[in-house]
């Protein structure tokens, strides 16, 4: 969930003058819209993409509907460039569904067999699938319940990605220091996780005192321009980031991908 909403990237493909597009020359037709036990979802539709939302126009996921799989904003490609730090995974749990863009993304661009997604509210999947393009794939596995309850009966896997938002912002799992130490013993051997965190003032994680303690500073930040900090821990302490692994796999893909994660990967550094 980026920390501002209906921004759109200059890269967006086959949309001329998008970035020159004001707020107010939008038009927005509202396609679905649905009230549950944690408030409202809507989803919206301006031009070419589609945008679902929680609460008051707070903006989870933006979907271009010709092509579910391009990552709109630079904290997905950010999670995927944490993606990228396995050579060769095989395995995903998404703690977090949201439209299911990064989801779709890793499973066309990675080598993965086995996709596990936990997602809390019911309407999340259903509206993914009828509005926001998430296709029915037969790797894929959706639960619908607490993450924090249902973590513990999750497959282990090579990547855990953790993006767990309500329409107030963080979900309490993402400062829970038991559940993020499960995150992380869910991990394979030489996996990764990657968490969606909003940043402070002072640009770090939010939670970053948690993360340095939990994590023993070892894990790497990626801060974009959303207002996100991407943090990516290892599964143990032994293991270290490929950053020329990393650039190598990225530059393979970017031919497929549309776009460059370059200048994402240049802004990676070390916990602070």
């Amino acid at each position: 969930m980026p920390q501002s909403a209906l921004q759109f990237a200059a890269t967006s493909p086959q949309v001329e003058d998008q970035d020159t597009l004001q707020p107010s020359e939008r038009t927005e037709h509202v396609l679905a819209e649905v009230h549950d036990a944690w408030g409202m979802i809507r989803v919206l539709e301006v031009a070419d993409y589609r945008f679902l939302e929680f609460g008051d126009a707070i903006e989870q996921s933006c979907t271009f509907t010709a092509d579910p799989s391009w990552l709109e904003y630079d904290y997905t490609r950010a999670m995927l460039v944490g993606a990228l730090g396995h050579a060769e995974p095989e395995s995903a749990l998404f703690l977090g569904l949201g439209a299911g863009t990064l989801t779709q993304a890793c499973l066309k661009f990675l080598p993965l067999e086995d996709v596990e997604c936990i997602e809390l509210r019911p309407d999340v999947p259903r509206l993914a699938i009828e509005y926001m393009g998430l296709e029915d794939d037969p790797r894929l596995y959706i639960r619908v319940g607490d993450a924090l309850e249902l973590l513990p009966s999750a497959e282990t896997a090579d990547l855990i990605f953790v993006d767990l938002y309500t329409d107030h912002g963080p979900a309490p799992a993402h400062l829970a220091w038991r559940f993020l130490e499960q995150c992380q013993q869910r991990l394979n051997p030489h996996g990764w996780l990657i968490i969606n965190q909003w940043a402070g003032n002072d640009g770090k994680p939010l939670g970053a005192a948690l993360l340095r303690g939990l994590y023993q500073r070892h894990y790497w930040e990626l801060p974009v321009k959303e207002g996100n900090v991407i943090v990516m821990v290892p599964a143990d302490i032994e293991q270290q980031l490929d950053l020329p692994g990393l650039r190598q796999r990225a530059e393979a893909l970017a031919p497929q991908l549309g776009y460059s994660l370059q200048s994402l990967i240049d802004l990676i550094r070390p916990a602070t």
